[in-house]
């Protein structure tokens, strides 16, 4: 029987033109084709900040689509740090 990969968490904070572009859906279709679980939401000063659980290859996949943004975003900087890991089931747009 194969070992299950081993969860982690991280917490990414996006900065540059992703509010109002479709990012929040975009992380939710990329972690639903990942099969990372968590959240996004936007942040006041205009940032999204994005919580992901999931294997080190989903997460750095998952890492990868969200610099690359979706169409009309201007991804400019993402932080990443490593985050506790919480009781997850899907993947959710926070308001």
């Amino acid at each position: 029987m194969a070992r299950q990969a081993r969860k982690q968490a991280r917490r990414f904070i996006v900065k540059g033109r992703v509010q109002g572009v479709g990012y929040r859906w975009f992380a939710q279709h990329w972690a639903s084709q990942i099969g990372v679980n968590g959240w996004v939401r936007n942040c006041d000063d205009g940032s999204v900040e994005v919580y992901a659980c999931g294997s080190a290859e989903q997460l750095d996949e998952f890492s990868m689509r969200l610099r690359q943004g979706p169409r009309f975003s201007d991804v400019r900087h993402v932080e990443e740090q490593e985050a506790p890991l919480l009781q997850s089931s899907g993947f959710s747009i926070r308001s």
